[in-house]
């Protein structure tokens, strides 16, 4: 893990604190914390902030809503069914995210896609509907394509967190007289906080890293550019090793934020939810 992850952070910090362009690598000089300047005090940066944020609000809120519904779904089902269930829900999941990415561009494609002759009957769809021509239309494809993708993963996740609610307080919630949602907000969500967090935790730190689906339909075009495709554009497409690696080092840095925001907000013990003392 040292090896794999925390040696390329503390490489990308240090490349940070440079002004430094691989055209132009005899200019390279110490820089401090300029870098870090020029990109907090750009509009760029909190765009791409704010768009990244957007995506992952939406994407996992809803995830959150159908995984939860398969999850109920495959552990209620009979047992003969499950293993086709999984299977089914899985295999959005097991695609290459850059063909899922591929496929939905091809599917919305103003010229080679099938999606407006399909559902041109809609109001809000018709034969010239351009998807990619402006902000609204290109982030709403790139959402459902996320959501598409990954719910299977989330929806696995509570697989197993429902697994772990005793059936004796089912059981008993049942003799007690209480409905279907009481037994759901009173004794199963309650029962599986651990894998509820998790799930959302994963997911959450994923959806903020998002870059193919973005990379593969729009190119950052129509302001639809993340943060991840932002360190992207300044280190591969400028060259700007030193503003790029700043970039990184921020998007790691909200990465972190969120992973604290997560498990203080749930205040899950994870030691007891996994049996120990």
């Amino acid at each position: 893990m040292l090896l794999v992850t925390a040696y390329p952070i503390a490489q990308a910090f240090y490349e940070s604190l440079f002004k430094y362009r691989l055209t132009d690598p005899d200019a390279r000089a110490f820089n401090g914390l300029g870098n870090y300047a020029v990109v907090l005090t750009d509009s760029v940066w909190w765009q791409a902030v704010g768009v990244t944020v957007l995506i992952t609000a939406i994407t996992v809120a809803v995830e959150a809503v159908i995984g939860f519904a398969l999850a109920l779904v495959m552990h209620r089902a009979i047992t003969t069914l499950r293993p086709v269930l999984r299977t089914a829900i899985l295999i959005p999941y097991a695609i290459i995210t850059v063909v899922s990415a591929f496929a939905w561009l091809y599917a919305f494609d103003l010229q080679t896609g099938f999606v407006n002759s399909w559902f041109s009957w809609l109001p809000a769809i018709s034969e010239e509907t351009n998807w990619f021509g402006g902000f609204g239309t290109s982030v709403t494809v790139i959402i459902m394509s996320e959501i598409w993708k990954t719910t299977p993963f989330i929806s696995l996740l509570l697989l197993a967190g429902l697994a772990q609610v005793p059936e004796d307080l089912q059981e008993a919630a049942k003799v007690d007289g209480a409905t279907w949602w009481q037994r759901m907000y009173k004794v199963t969500i309650p029962n599986m906080k651990a894998a509820i967090m998790v799930a959302l935790l994963f997911r959450t730190l994923d959806a903020f890293r998002i870059f193919d689906n973005v990379f593969i339909m729009t190119q950052g075009s129509q302001n639809t550019e993340v943060v991840s495709f932002l360190a992207y554009r300044q280190t591969i497409g400028r060259l700007e090793i030193g503003l790029g690696s700043a970039v990184s080092v921020l998007l790691f840095l909200c990465v972190v934020l969120i992973s604290v925001a997560f498990i203080k907000l749930f205040r899950v013990d994870l030691s007891s939810a996994r049996g120990g003392n």
